[in-house]
């Protein structure tokens, strides 16, 4: 697979509790590389940092980057803030 770039701001996957999983939305352009909304392993990289992690369905028709307090720790970024994503491959690859 090509690899995929966007920007997004990460965000709590429930706005109301502040608290919990953060996600990064994909932007709705993407969603057909991923092979639509379903739910599989991701590699890439998140502000420089390197990751594995999913990606899922999150309603509307979307799908979220799940963010792990590690991710956040090694790229230097929390939730609100903006990061450059890049996903570079799916799947067990």
């Amino acid at each position: 697979m090509d690899p995929i770039r966007f920007a997004g701001t990460i965000r709590y996957w429930a706005p109301a509790k502040a608290s919990g999983l953060a996600v990064v939305d994909i932007p709705a352009e993407h969603v057909q590389a991923f092979g639509g909304l379903k739910q599989q392993r991701a590699q890439g990289t998140l502000a420089g940092a390197e990751f594995a992690s999913n990606v899922m369905p999150a309603g509307a028709g979307r799908l979220a980057l799940s963010v792990s307090k590690a991710m956040m720790a090694a790229s230097h970024l929390a939730v609100g803030d903006e990061a450059d994503v890049e996903i570079s491959g799916v799947g067990r690859d």
